[in-house]
């Protein structure tokens, strides 16, 4: 893989900008906007870049640093799920609090945001309380946003509860936009002034990225990446005109400022230190930008995926067709299509190869849905993989692509018949499953216990960690096991917007 990036120096420029802000301020609360953990998308625009490169800077500052979880009531209510992990946001807090404990880092509380005793979402605070986790209730603000000076009165932000907090950077975060971080952000600076302390408040940004053009390809693909969210890049007017500087943020950070910049005026009693959106972030990625053609193509190829990825959620149900419409003409934007994607063409063929054998050999039905994936290897060799009556495409693409690796010939076969019967046979006729061929975990286990005893099974199985990396298309929707292997894997899988079944349940 070619190399755009220097996280290095990046985490450098990060970590010193942090502590400058901090210097002016007796505590800073720092908002932390995008992932916490797994930032993936930064990774696959920025390569080089390394996906835990957050968390990382926080455990660097691990002895100045606590975190605040923020998540809507509404979010939980509604079991809004985190595309990435598949997971609600419920569920992601309580993961996130795992990983925020493994990387040694300080959980101040959990904040429950626009809560007004929903059912679910207080049955989730029993749950954090009884497990020893300290939760706060923050209500709608009244007179949000407009009315300022009942924001910041007793009636505002006076009525949310004051979290105790004892080291000087206070990270907020929270499992995805909308969650309140900006408000707990802005309450508890309310708070700590009127008890007398200086508190100041910044936001830790990755994208869109301020100083590289509005145009560039790596901006564009923030743009693809919120489309659901209808974030739109812009420039800066605001910092134009302070500083004669051009800087790109988008469209939610700059309608608010005004009203932003009035909210922290009132608070401080003071005339406010930003003089500009831009200004209140804390983003040094641009400088870690070392290769800028490399930081292109990789954008344009993410740009791409999304595309995928959004015309499968559509078909879903999860995004409504503006959402979908918006990515495809950022796609045209740029000039791109589909096709730009390597392994979309490698894994089409497979299919209709198959499809074509189908009908040959007489097959009952009239459009056959044939599934087939491609794995694109760092070599630039691709590898493609066929359902069948024993694996799925995705498991037939992973067997495949390791055999490559290991120099295996095609017509070895690494599972014994003796260990895919069986399985096959309790998941029809134990299990009740329509559909008993092997998925990739399954397979994958199989795999592994024909290693202990199968000498080339086990080569092959030290290959996997070969594929991350790689990239993958799979021409009908993966289930939910396929794209969560991948995930682990970290391969880069797109799919086809076609379900590889009729079938509304079973698949």
């Amino acid at each position: 893989m070619k190399i755009g990036f220097d996280p290095k120096k990046y985490l450098e420029e990060q970590s010193k900008y942090i502590l400058e802000r901090v210097n002016d301020y007796d505590k800073l609360y720092l908002e932390f906007g995008g992932k916490l953990l797994g930032d993936f998308h930064a990774k696959r625009v920025l390569p080089g870049f390394d996906a835990n490169a957050k968390i990382k800077l926080l455990h660097r500052l691990k002895d100045k640093v606590e975190i605040i979880i923020c998540v809507y009531a509404g979010d939980i209510e509604r079991n809004k799920i985190r595309g990435d992990f598949g997971i609600t946001y419920d569920m992601d807090v309580l993961r996130l609090i795992d990983d925020l404990r493994a990387w040694e880092l300080d959980l101040n509380s959990v904040v429950i945001t626009r809560y007004d005793e929903q059912p679910a979402t207080t049955i989730f605070i029993n749950k954090l309380e009884r497990r020893g986790i300290k939760v706060y209730k923050h209500h709608a603000t009244k007179g949000y946003p407009f009315d300022v000076n009942t924001v910041v009165s007793e009636e505002g932000y006076g009525q949310n509860p004051y979290i105790e907090t004892t080291k000087p950077i206070v990270v907020v975060t929270a499992p995805g936009p909308g969650s309140g971080k900006l408000a707990t952000c802005l309450s508890q600076l309310y708070h700590e002034w009127i008890r007398g302390n200086t508190a100041g408040y910044s936001k830790f940004e990755t994208f869109p990225v301020w100083n590289v053009p509005l145009k560039h390809p790596l901006n564009i693909a923030y743009e693809a990446a919120t489309a659901d969210l209808k974030d739109v890049n812009m420039i800066d007017s605001f910092h134009v005109d302070a500083y004669g500087e051009v800087a790109v943020n988008y469209n939610r950070d700059i309608e608010a400022f005004p009203v932003l910049k009035r909210i922290i005026e009132k608070i401080t009693g003071e005339e406010a230190v930003y003089k500009s959106p831009t200004d209140m972030g804390v983003n040094r990625v641009g400088f870690g930008i070392i290769d800028d053609e490399v930081v292109k193509e990789a954008s344009r190829q993410e740009i791409v995926r999304r595309y995928f990825k959004t015309a499968c959620e559509y078909k879903k149900g999860y995004v409504d067709k503006e959402t979908f419409e918006r990515v495809t003409l950022i796609m045209g934007e740029l000039g791109l299509a589909p096709y730009d994607r390597n392994v979309v063409i490698p894994a089409m063929i497979a299919a209709a190869e198959m499809e074509g054998r189908i009908r040959q050999q007489g097959g009952n039905e009239k459009n056959p849905i044939c599934s087939a994936v491609a794995i694109e290897l760092e070599n630039g060799k691709i590898i493609t993989g066929k359902s069948s009556d024993l694996m799925s495409a995705t498991s037939a693409a992973m067997i495949n692509a390791i055999k490559e690796l290991a120099h295996v010939a095609d017509e070895i076969h690494l599972i014994s018949p003796v260990i895919l019967e069986p399985i096959r046979k309790m998941k029809s006729e134990m299990l009740g499953s329509k559909n008993p061929r092997l998925n990739s975990e399954e397979m994958l286990i199989a795999l592994t216990i024909c290693a202990a005893t199968n000498p080339t099974a086990q080569i092959c199985l030290e290959q996997l960690g070969k594929l991350s990396g790689c990239q993958a298309h799979s021409t009908t929707i993966l289930s939910r096991t396929d794209e969560e292997c991948f995930s682990k894997l970290e391969i880069d899988v797109t799919c086809d917007a076609v379900y590889p079944s009729d079938n509304l349940y079973y698949n």
